[in-house]
């Protein structure tokens, strides 16, 4: 199992300035050993109720909140970071790389040109990898999505890592051409990889280099472009899509469109952005809305050009271009009212004189908004109220027992402790008062040893708060021999107990 306190340190969050009341948080322990479950409430606003998990074998915390009056889901990650590991295959990490202190955040591009051809009868199918070098170890840090049959793929999916000026990071981008299904690498053709370090590539804002073999040979004539983007600007903006008319590409059928969103850098050529996905069979094609960094869209310029190309998807790679037109977000944005855009094929123009469009492209919505970060909570005034609900079940195994989770040691630790002082200790920074209620379940209680699922662990149940984490550590340690575990599992009565408690706060606020 692991040890909570070995993680301790790095479980470290810049302290906010002039925090008021308003958030309320409510940790439960189980026999998983734990999982956290939070309530949140803001300032004025509802309070957001949670479906959380915290694993002690990563320390990674998910949080789902409701958007109005709750965190969103990813910020509680800002306070629990997965541990470093050796090797990871997961093409999609759930947070960016690094701590919420850091100088700032950094969105890398990455575009390949005259990639080595591994497949005999088509083109290689390329993504890249991205690896930071943790504890003198390669670690994948996230994956690209597959171009198929291309040599010079511009990968729409962007690398967002936190970029500390202190520190020296080494970053690998390795390519590799997709055979299998399979998420490991050595399943995959190598096509040659880039080492540097991210200071460089934020130094020099776009850098070009040949790739190598894993010999350090040349890769053929395989380049490798990597951009970097600083990202200051906390909108976002979410488009809705639609085209009606589009042109027939398919011989036996109608067309499959996509869209490519491009804008254009600093030397004048157009960087990919964003690519939607391909609807099949259909000429008035509706996509999935979207939402991507405004600056990374338009370098936060509403007045900005951007261009939006349309696609008839094939599977040989080889997509048919249906048309494109040029717009700025003012333009898609503008009174909220729907807007449309001519899709314009140039060589059809030309030729024709009868020729109008290609189709049209409708934003039938467009919505910019703030994405807010965990810590910009704490400096506008959220606040965090600690509780603790305990799991007395049986399942824990016998409290005089080494192996129990629960296990009365003579050294004075056990699985529970070491994860409340983990927890707490972190949390306790942000609550005023540092009067924490501590409740339990699933146990059986003196005198008349009916089972509970919601009683005080200092067997007060007019006054079940703890003064601060060691008054936690103290009341269940008093507690632990006096009660018999029993059972079932039943969490929810202290769930609702933290809900009213997060309730009747908002309703003192208000």
């Amino acid at each position: 199992m692991t040890d909570f306190r070995n993680r301790q340190n790095r479980l470290k969050l810049q302290k906010g300035a002039g925090c008021k009341s308003a958030l309320s948080r409510s940790l439960y322990l189980c026999d998983c050993p734990c999982f956290l479950l939070p309530v949140l409430e803001r300032e004025g606003g509802r309070s957001g109720f949670p479906d959380c998990l915290l694993y002690p074998t990563t320390f990674l915390a998910r949080l789902a909140f409701s958007h109005r009056g709750g965190i969103p889901m990813k910020y509680c990650q800002e306070l629990l970071l997965p541990d470093p590991m050796a090797y990871t295959i997961s093409p999609t990490p759930s947070v960016p790389v690094g701590t919420p202190n850091c100088v700032c955040r950094v969105e890398l591009s990455v575009c390949g040109q005259n990639l080595l051809d591994r497949d005999v009868t088509s083109k290689s199918d390329p993504f890249c990898v991205l690896f930071m070098e943790i504890n003198e170890k390669w670690t994948e840090i996230d994956r690209t999505e597959t171009a198929i049959n291309n040599l010079n793929p511009a990968f729409s999916k962007k690398f967002i890592i936190d970029y500390h000026f202190e520190e020296v990071q080494k970053l690998k981008f390795a390519l590799f051409d997709q055979d299998k299904s399979s998420m490991q690498l050595y399943e995959h053709d190598f096509l040659g990889e880039f080492s540097c370090t991210l200071g460089s590539i934020v130094s020099s804002k776009k850098v070009t280099r040949a790739l190598v073999l894993g010999n350090g040979k040349p890769a053929g004539k395989g380049m490798i472009t990597i951009a970097a983007q600083e990202l200051l600007d906390n909108r976002v903006i979410t488009l809705s899509m639609a085209g009606r008319k589009l042109d027939k590409k398919d011989l036996f059928g109608k067309s499959d469109p996509f869209l490519e969103f491009y804008k254009q850098g600093d030397d004048g050529k157009w960087m990919l952005v964003h690519r939607t996905e391909v609807i099949k069979y259909t000429l008035d094609p509706v996509w999935k809305p979207f939402t991507v960094p405004l600056i990374s869209l338009c370098d936060g310029d509403t007045e900005k050009q951007i261009k939006i190309v349309c696609y008839d998807y094939d599977n040989d790679g080889g997509h048919d271009f249906i048309g494109e037109f040029q717009t700025s977000v003012d333009m898609m944005c503008r009174d909220g009212s729907v807007a449309e855009f001519e899709c314009i094929n140039p060589k059809k123009q030309k030729k024709k004189r009868s020729y109008k469009n290609s189709g049209i492209i409708i934003v039938k919505s467009c919505k910019i908004t703030r994405d807010y970060s965990f810590l910009d909570y704490i400096l506008g005034g959220c606040q965090l109220m600690f509780t603790v609900g305990i799991d007395f079940t049986a399942s824990n195994g016998n409290p005089r027992d080494p192996t129990s989770l629960h296990y009365i040691n003579p050294m004075g630790s056990n699985e529970y402790l070491s994860a409340i002082w983990a927890v707490g200790q972190i949390i306790q920074d942000y609550d005023t008062d540092k009067m924490f209620p501590a409740l339990g379940f699933g146990a059986q209680l003196p005198p008349d040893w009916k089972v509970s699922h919601e009683f005080a662990i200092n067997f007060n149940p007019t006054n079940p708060f703890c003064l601060g984490v060691e008054g936690i550590v103290q009341a269940y340690s008093s507690c632990l021999p006096h009660i018999r575990f029993y059972g079932p599992t039943n969490f929810s009565p202290i769930i609702n107990h933290v809900a009213r408690f997060a309730a009747q706060a908002t309703q003192q606020e208000s």
